[in-house]
């Protein structure tokens, strides 16, 4: 009998056991299905008339869709290029050996991670309403990428801290040894190599970003691509499921290809074989010295 070190294997009963099981779960879902189905034609929601301007017609795509989904990519673009760096920023902070930097940074992650990014998008509003000069029809942009950063940018900061801490003590004490300083060390040799171990957090912190921006357009009428929904059911012979079902098949698309990308991503980074080129002081003639900083230290633990 073969074993496993995670489970034993599995006797005739055990295997009788899971296909049973297996057919049940098949005919559960089969028969919810049938149900949903069935639902849907006798209210008529499956009637080619309805689906039909998706299929046949550009003009909800140009007029609707199209624009929607450019202004929840732009706003979850603008979110991620400053929610990374600050999330970066704060995270290296809460790792500081000086009180004065590892405090506020902690009490700035906690504040903003705790409150629903819905308050923080309906507070941006109201204050670049009571106290900035913005144009009204670009104000819930705005808000909408100040909840965003607010929120994403504490959380990128726990993964950011997280990233690094995972990484062996070795690598700290390797550095320490050839003279790098906190920030060189910091910089050369933990941040170049905590980043696969933080990135499918990033790429999953990046998707609830993309649809993070619905809320936006459910209460800041925000022009996004969900905000489409209600003007295409309008013109479309009260189509709503129709509108919703495209919509959420192209928030589908747009998170699969991120997730796609990352994950190719990711495993070109653990394949590749590259060095940081840090270039520290004190080299054997009295010049500089470059050293190929992520392997300072071996997998057993040893200096190389």
């Amino acid at each position: 009998m073969t074993t496993s070190v995670l489970f034993d294997a599995q006797g005739p009963r055990a295997k009788q056991r899971n296909i049973l099981y297996t057919v049940v779960f098949v005919a559960a879902i089969a028969a919810l299905g049938w149900w949903v189905y069935t639902s849907l034609d006798e209210k008529h929601q499956l009637d080619w008339v309805k689906w039909e301007p998706f299929f046949t017609s550009v003009q909800p795509w140009e007029t609707y869709l199209w624009p929607g989904l450019q202004n929840t990519l732009k706003a979850a673009f603008f979110a991620l290029l400053i929610a990374l760096p600050l999330g970066a920023l704060f995270g290296i902070g809460r790792l500081s050996d000086h009180r004065w930097v590892r405090m506020p940074s902690g009490v700035v992650v906690e504040f903003f991670r705790a409150i629903p990014v819905l308050i923080l998008m309906i507070t941006a509003n109201a204050a670049y309403s009571e106290f900035t000069d913005i144009a009204s029809d670009v104000r819930p942009m705005y808000a909408v990428v100040t909840g965003l950063v607010l929120y994403n940018a504490s959380v990128l900061a726990e993964i950011v801290r997280a990233g690094i801490l995972s990484l062996p003590r070795g690598q700290t004490d390797a550095a320490k040894a050839i003279g790098m300083r906190k920030g060189q060390t910091m910089r050369y040799v933990l941040l170049p190599q905590s980043v696969t171990a933080m990135l499918p957090a990033i790429v999953s912190q990046i998707v609830v970003i993309v649809k993070d921006t619905a809320l936006g357009g459910a209460v800041l009428t925000f022009p996004e691509l969900l905000a489409s929904v209600r003007p295409m059911s309008a013109n479309y012979g009260a189509n709503t499921i129709a509108c919703f079902t495209v919509i959420a098949v192209i928030f589908i698309a747009v998170n699969f290809t991120i997730t796609t990308f990352a994950g190719w991503l990711e495993g070109r980074l653990r394949r590749g074989k590259k060095s940081t080129g840090a270039v520290v002081g004190g080299g054997p003639d009295g010049g500089v010295e470059t050293i190929d900083t992520p392997k300072l230290v071996a997998e057993d633990g040893h200096k190389v």
